[in-house]
């Protein structure tokens, strides 16, 4: 077996997601796939690289050796395709990561706006994304921390505040009897089915935890937010959602009794100067598509939030 970029690529993305259902979505194959060049690896390497548990996978002592020379390679490669391709355009690009969100949009075009022309990368780990720009692989990150499941968060970066609690949505069939008002209680979902993403770092954690203060037990599928928009259509199952989303003529938005649960939207970089060449655009971005949300720019409106920046504390 020749070891090529792509194998230390998925070393890095197992370490870096502790799963390899996580690492397989973040790389874009199945994960029987990725299991199999796993095993290949170790393999041609003579020992085990990760442990496996129903925790996730943890490096073992071979596999922290090998990533210690392997993370250099696949940064030194990103980094080498990132300036031909900069080299081939004739201009600096901005290496933009970001977990899923409705002012994306706006931000990438004020950011062309400003002649930085951006080459996204779309991960649902916030982790993998904050370790990407502490490894030079992106420039700036838009992620959100889910209240309650702090990310680990590389030595080194910069942070600024976004929202510091933006609350979570729940989207439900329209002809749901809760769908008739504006604001809906968890124990008017009581005998719906939930679909949640378990691969979107700490979801699973928090929806379960405020389920459980609030005495239920439904039943939970998994699957990615997409499969459960159209699911959320089709009345088989109610759904978390940011703030902005829409509702549509077979879904209708609402706001959770109570705000129980909430995430934290950040920027980061490696510099202050990186954030202050970004901030104002994605800020006005997220006010426009806020703006755009009736319930949404109401909440604000009475809660008075104020977006602010923070040098986190190492």
């Amino acid at each position: 077996m020749e070891f090529e970029v792509r194998h230390l690529r998925a070393l890095c993305a197992i370490a870096d997601t502790g799963s390899l259902h996580r690492a397989a979505r973040q790389l874009g194959v199945a994960q029987p796939s990725l299991s199999t060049q796993l095993r290949r690896i170790e393999q041609e390497l003579g020992g085990a690289l990760f442990t496996r548990a129903h925790t996730g996978c943890r490096p073992t002592p071979l596999g922290r050796l090998v990533l210690l020379r392997a993370r250099p390679l696949v940064a030194e490669m990103r980094s080498l395709v990132a300036e031909a391709r900069s080299a081939a355009t004739g201009g600096p690009q901005l290496r933009v990561g970001s977990t899923a969100s409705r002012a994306l949009s706006g931000w990438l075009r004020r950011l062309r706006g400003r002649r930085q022309e951006p080459i996204l990368h779309m991960d649902v780990s916030a982790n993998a994304l904050l370790r990407m720009v502490a490894d030079g692989q992106l420039d700036i990150a838009f992620v959100h921390e889910v209240e309650g499941c702090p990310l680990r968060m590389p030595e080194g970066l910069r942070l600024r505040v976004l929202m510091e609690r933006e609350p979570q949505f729940v989207s439900l069939p329209a002809d749901h009897p809760a769908a008739a008002r504006p604001v809906v209680h968890l124990a008017d979902l009581a005998g719906d089915r939930w679909m949640i993403d378990p691969t979107v770092d700490g979801e699973w954690d928090a929806v379960h935890r405020i389920l459980r203060a609030a005495g239920l037990n439904p039943r939970v599928l998994h699957g990615d937010y997409h499969t459960a928009a159209a699911l959320v259509a089709t009345g088989e199952v109610v759904t978390v959602c940011q703030p902005t989303s829409p509702s549509r003529p077979e879904t209708a938005v609402r706001r959770l009794a109570g705000d129980p649960l909430g995430v934290r939207l950040l920027l980061a970089a490696r510099t202050e100067a990186e954030l202050d060449a970004v901030y104002p655009g994605l800020e006005e971005a997220y006010w426009e598509t806020a703006r755009q949300a009736p319930a949404y720019g109401e909440w604000l409106e009475r809660a008075h939030h104020r977006p602010r920046a923070f040098a986190p504390a190492h």
